[in-house]
């Protein structure tokens, strides 16, 4: 096989892993943007139990149920939100179903790729791909959600709690609101994919532990960074609230790279006959 019917193979490949992530992903945010999630108490004497059953609804849909939810959760009592532009509310509704969307989907995601990725790598890189699949995914949907539900509301009434001293009025837009929401809380669930990635380079020996530890200046560095790119604000109160989960996790990554490297150079212990 010539290297033309390789790379041919390899890109009908990807488009095959890319249309099997789009047939079930479609689905879910179809459902997110269609329908509404309507309560009802199933009542199993002497228990009830809340429940909620999908009903037809193209407007309340699951998106925005989601957007009224977060808006009682993350804004501070007395902040008014404004639809600044004509279609703010349909821009919005889509971005929360698209992260959505990519939070419940990711597990396949994840399968998909590795399953593209797996013919290409060795042995060992495959056994670690098997071993953090499931952390991975975790720990990113763990940090998008404590990003969503604590991180987001503890921001907005520091911001805000400067915008009442400044005797300015507590208005904020939509879209505005949605993106720092959205792209706040992502920044952390990748943030919490730092530990995975630290382990992984260490465990296939392309990074050792000892040059983590070495390194540490340029992880706060590089933190700082990230924060500074991925908060939508400029206040930098947004950029440290990133950066400082961001070192912890690097630290903890580096621990479990020393374990993991130590185990490794230490010879095995000799069993002693009785």
């Amino acid at each position: 096989m010539g290297d033309l019917d390789r790379i041919l193979s390899v890109l009908s490949e990807a488009r095959r892993r890319l249309l099997r992530i789009a047939l079930v992903l479609g689905p879910i945010f179809g459902f997110l943007l269609t329908f509404e999630l309507r309560p009802i108490t199933l009542r199993i004497a002497p228990f009830a139990v809340p429940l909620a059953y999908p009903y037809p609804s193209l407007f309340h849909n699951v998106a925005a149920q989601v957007f009224l939810a977060l808006k009682v959760w993350a804004l501070p009592p007395g902040v008014a939100l404004l639809n600044l532009g004509v279609g703010d509310s349909v821009v919005v509704q889509l971005e929360i179903g698209a992260l959505l969307t990519v939070i419940l989907g990711m597990p396949w995601i994840i399968h998909e790729v590795g399953a593209f990725l797996i013919p290409a790598l060795r042995g060992r890189e495959r056994d670690l791909l098997r071993r953090i699949g499931i952390p991975a995914t975790l720990l990113f949907a763990a940090g998008t959600l404590v990003g969503l539900l604590f991180l987001t509301p503890l921001t907005f009434r520091l911001l805000f709690d400067y915008v009442a001293a400044m005797g300015a009025a507590p208005v904020l837009g939509i879209e505005s609101f949605v993106e720092f929401a959205l792209l706040y809380s992502l920044a952390f669930g990748i943030a919490f994919e730092l530990p995975v990635f630290v382990y992984g380079l260490t465990r296939l020996g392309v990074v050792r532990a000892s040059s983590w530890k070495k390194h540490w200046r340029g992880a706060v560095i590089g933190s700082l960074v990230f924060g500074m790119i991925v908060t939508p604000d400029n206040s930098g109160i947004t950029m440290l609230l990133v950066a400082a989960p961001m070192i912890a996790l690097y630290l903890g990554g580096v621990w479990f790279a020393g374990r993991w490297d130590s185990a490794r150079a230490s010879p095995p212990a000799l069993a002693v006959g009785v």
